[in-house]
């Protein structure tokens, strides 16, 4: 079984030089996996709430959608029965093997618009896998119980003589038919005990018919024989045959029934090739769907942990979960995001204890653009801060309240809500 890794590295100047250097890490020097290109596209962020609520979402949905493509490949080759030889050559992913799918995976625009958040993806992925699965359930209890019933009918044609249906085995001749007086029975008697029961059948009972016993069928253990005797000695005939290890088969002799359980079987097995072949078309395309789904969600779990996790230059958006550890001993809590553009954004931080220093607590620019801070009323020892008019819309939109800012000696205040 082949084992992939998505792996984001931290970047370099370029995405070229980061490749450049994992390759030598990995491959150039000690041979340690064969690497490919993982083209993700530029999705949308987001806020800092929406990317950790997220992260945690995307496990569950990653975990959700393995299993419906583990459940549909299973039920393909449960379909497929004597030819699961021919399982992995059904398993395809946009019409090519796995390997391939992944190592030049390529973003599905028309499925999952990347103008979408990725909420929004997310939710797509989410309800499609969904579908999926309770289509499964549905077509596979409906072709699963119209093949129990096909093999319970064909186990009763097959086994041993002590259980297997006499229909296919006994003909109209060989029984006493409408006579109110006598019956034909059917007893299975062991091939090692033939003799004993030629010298016996006549005196296991009184009003056997003399020579009336005939070999209808034998398998490998045993044969069928038949014999006739008065109706009124039968149970006596059962009683005394169970003593000599001879088994009497509970048969009566009817057409019409016996030509009903035929149409029956002929029934199931014509209603069975009828729907394998639909079945096996719709496992294999949304296979192909599942699948193709599990490799996005990977995708997202991959693009959303790494913008948490590192500086993301491209997307601008601040690592919330590095920035954790750093932001609480300075007394600092993030209260939300601000996107500013495609390539920036600036964080509204509360602090009850801040100083011009607190910026050296962050290994990149914290504000690229310009200083964004919004303060506590009570906060000490007061800090310059400067807002531009432009940003007063945004506040606003996340519940902060822009008081009078009266410059006073050195400090402007801004009143949190």
């Amino acid at each position: 079984m082949t084992e992939f890794w998505l792996i984001s590295a931290p970047g370099e100047k370029t995405c070229q030089q980061t490749w450049d250097k994992l390759m030598v890490a990995t491959t150039r020097t000690n041979n340690l996996s064969t690497n490919n290109k993982f083209n993700i596209p530029d999705l949308k962020v987001g806020t800092l709430d929406v990317l950790v609520g997220l992260s945690d979402e995307l496990a569950k949905l990653d975990t959700f959608v393995e299993s419906v493509v583990k459940k549909v490949a299973q039920y393909m080759a449960d379909v497929l029965e004597d030819s699961r030889d021919k399982v992995q050559e059904n398993l395809l992913a946009n019409g090519v093997d796995l390997v391939t799918y992944i190592t030049r995976f390529q973003w599905d625009m028309a499925k999952y618009p990347i103008k979408q958040s990725l909420k929004n993806i997310s939710e797509i992925i989410s309800k499609q896998a969904t579908q999926i699965d309770n289509d499964l359930k549905a077509r596979a209890s409906a072709y699963n119980n119209l093949k129990g019933n096909l093999q319970n009918l064909e186990r009763k044609n097959a086994g041993s003589l002590l259980t297997r249906s006499l229909a296919e085995i006994v003909k109209k001749e060989d029984f006493v038919l409408d006579s109110e007086y006598l019956v034909t029975m059917l007893v299975v008697v062991p091939k090692t005990s033939y003799a004993e029961w030629q010298k016996t059948y006549e005196t296991l009972a009184e009003m056997v018919v003399p020579r009336s016993t005939k070999l209808l069928f034998e398998d490998n253990d045993s044969g069928l024989f038949s014999v006739t005797l008065f109706r009124k000695a039968v149970d006596d005939f059962k009683h005394k045959a169970r003593e000599n290890k001879f088994t009497v088969r509970d048969f009566q002799y009817n057409e019409e029934e016996m030509k009903a359980d035929k149409e029956e079987m002929t029934r199931l097995s014509t209603d069975k090739k009828k729907q394998f072949g639909p079945l096996v078309r719709w496992l294999k395309v949304n296979f192909s769907e599942a699948f193709i789904a599990w490799i996005h969600i990977k995708a997202l779990r991959v693009f959303v942990e790494s913008v948490l996790r590192a500086e993301p230059e491209p997307a601008g958006v601040l690592p919330l979960r590095l920035l954790q550890d750093r932001l609480q001993p300075a007394g600092l809590q993030s209260l939300d995001m601000l996107p500013l553009s495609s390539s920036s954004c600036a964080a509204v931080f509360r602090c009850d204890t801040f100083t011009d220093t607190s910026f050296n607590l962050f290994p990149f620019p914290v504000f690229p653009l310009f200083h964004l801070l919004c303060f506590h009323p009570l906060i000490s020892p007061p800090c310059s801060c400067y807002i531009p008019g432009s940003m007063l819309n945004h506040l606003a939109g996340i519940g902060v309240l822009i008081g009078d800012c009266q410059q006073d000696q050195i400090d402007f205040r801004v009143k949190m809500v």
